[in-house]
């Protein structure tokens, strides 16, 4: 046995007295390459474990033993990390030094960090409260003070910065938002469907924003079907409801991701406005949505449009996709160019009219 100078104790262990239990990372990918080099040169880096036996870095190395049938294999024991947060931020260093994890490995190390990182600092908040500074000393602040500063109102932030190094976490939330979505039979089954339908996308590497989107116009077409079905709702308005609902759903196989949500939105809102006009006794003049006329979309659309379409010249060869595009395509493909150039000349029109108007 021997001291490292990290402070962890060096000793042989058995590997079958090691315990992996609850970790995030589901998916260790390829171990061949590390099987063999194990097999090669030996472990260079041992497993680390606590006092009982627990793993807190090393998933992929301890597996790869067990592939090589060792029995027993060198550990840094450390102590100190026995509580589920330190267990938490040693097994992400790990994470940072290896194989990185998927986005819902990730969400999901994120989710349960956001947790006990806002528990930790409203534990904090509470020791104090009821201290003076000048006893802070012997058991307030001053001892309480973890190594990170959080408190319950940046969470969120702190816990995305652990597992990304950035503080960003609307991502993260996304994500859990649609597994919540599919595991709540609260949801209507539509939505529950779709919200399962979007994590496998995601886990099969498919980007989160998109999800989102389709999400939000689930929602907005099982608010309609709930609408369409309620017996206490006129029969007009039910059948307004149930038109709209089918017109946004056949819009689904042309239009883009960001249309549904916006095509869903305004038939939503068409049909809620029906609802206001009716118990004001006002006959209302909304009709189904005509998915051949233009439908006015926000300005978060248009902004999701061209975030989506940053750089996209720089992935394809035009050599390739010229002579690959068919009549029609290569029509639709002008279209959208012309209009845009179009769009831009009169949107950049309005900026300089509006700054010169500012000026």
């Amino acid at each position: 046995m021997s001291t490292t100078p990290a402070g962890h104790i060096e000793l042989e262990r058995t590997v079958d007295s090691i315990t992996v239990g609850r970790r995030h990372r589901h998916d260790l990918g390829d171990l061949a390459p590390l099987v063999e080099s194990i097999r090669r040169g030996g472990l260079l880096q041992p497993i680390t474990i606590t006092l009982d036996g627990h793993l807190i870095c090393g998933a992929r190395r301890l597996a790869a033993i067990r592939e090589l049938g060792w029995k027993t294999v060198n550990v840094w024991v450390r102590a100190g990390v026995s509580d589920r947060l330190g267990q938490l931020l040693a097994e992400q260093d790990d994470n940072l030094l290896h194989k990185p994890l998927t986005q819902l490995e990730a969400a999901a190390l994120y989710r349960e960090l956001k947790v006990l990182l806002a528990e930790d600092a409203a534990r904090r908040q509470e020791a104090t409260r009821f201290h003076a500074a000048d006893e802070a000393g012997e058991d307030g602040a001053a001892k309480l003070a973890a190594p990170w500063n959080t408190t319950p109102g940046d969470a969120r932030a702190q816990a995305a910065r652990m597992v990304t190094g950035r503080a960003s976490y609307t991502t993260f939330e996304r994500i859990g938002r649609l597994e919540y979505l599919a595991a709540d039979e609260s949801q209507p089954e539509t939505v529950r469907q779709r919200a399962a339908e979007e994590v496998e996308r995601i886990k099969a590497g498919g980007k989160v924003y998109p999800s989102h989107l389709r999400i939000n116009a689930e929602l907005t077409l099982a608010d309609l079907d709930q609408l369409a079905a309620d017996p206490a709702q006129p029969a007009e308005l039910r059948a307004q409801a149930r038109a709209e609902a089918a017109a946004v759903r056949g819009a689904e196989q042309e239009a883009k991701t960001a249309e549904m949500e916006a095509l869903a939105q305004a038939a939503l809102a068409r049909v809620r406005a029906a609802k206001s006009a009716g118990r004001k006794g006002k006959r209302s003049a909304l009709s189904a949505l005509e998915t051949s006329e233009p439908v006015p979309f926000p300005l978060t659309v248009f902004t999701a449009t061209w975030d989506d379409l940053a750089g996209w010249w720089l992935h394809y060869d035009p050599a390739e996709v010229g002579p690959a595009l068919t009549e029609e395509q290569w029509v639709r493909f002008e279209q959208a160019v012309d209009g845009t150039l179009a769009f831009a000349d009169a949107a950049r029109a309005a900026r300089r009219s509006r700054a010169e108007h500012i000026a």
